[in-house]
């Protein structure tokens, strides 16, 4: 059909003619409501974004002189945000002369990494950046399944 021809149908129709394939010989056209395929483009668009979950790195902070049990209080934040689906950065900040004993921050992350090893993976090793030395932890289980093995432990009101 030429072109006139199509444009002519195209505006009997009330619809647009659209050129589907320009680079084919002859070039492929479409009859359709452009501004509804736009609309409908749209709200997919959309919907898709709504499902998406962004990922939200969480940042846990340790010095070289810490407690045990300061330790374990702030391992137990770690599963907590594991738990709910974020990555966590778990760094150890040095002051002063501290920069000079790096096994200790060294042995304190491999320590924490041991306690939290049941829940998730390491995404970026052990690294040196200025006075912190950190690394960064993935939940192992998917988020939407903790959630809902967490929920099925929290006793339900009555």
């Amino acid at each position: 059909m030429t072109l006139p021809q199509a444009l002519q149908y195209a505006r009997d129709r009330n619809l647009d003619l659209v050129e589907v394939a320009p680079t084919a010989s002859p070039p492929v056209c479409r009859l359709m409501d452009y501004a509804r395929w736009k609309y409908e483009q749209a709200k997919k668009e959309r919907e898709a974004r709504k499902n998406q979950k962004s990922v939200l790195i969480k940042e846990v902070r340790f010095r070289p002189k810490i407690d045990d049990h300061d330790i374990d209080f702030k391992v137990k934040q770690i599963l907590r945000f594991l738990a709910d689906g974020d990555k966590v950065k778990i760094s150890v900040l040095f002051r002063g002369r501290e920069v000079a004993h790096p096994q200790i921050a060294k042995q304190l992350l491999d320590n924490v990494v041991a306690q939290v090893k049941a829940h998730a993976t390491i995404e970026k090793p052990v690294s040196l950046e200025g006075r912190a030395m950190s690394l960064v932890l993935a939940p192992l289980a998917t988020p939407t399944a903790a959630k809902g093995a967490r929920e099925s432990r929290e006793p339900t009101a009555p």
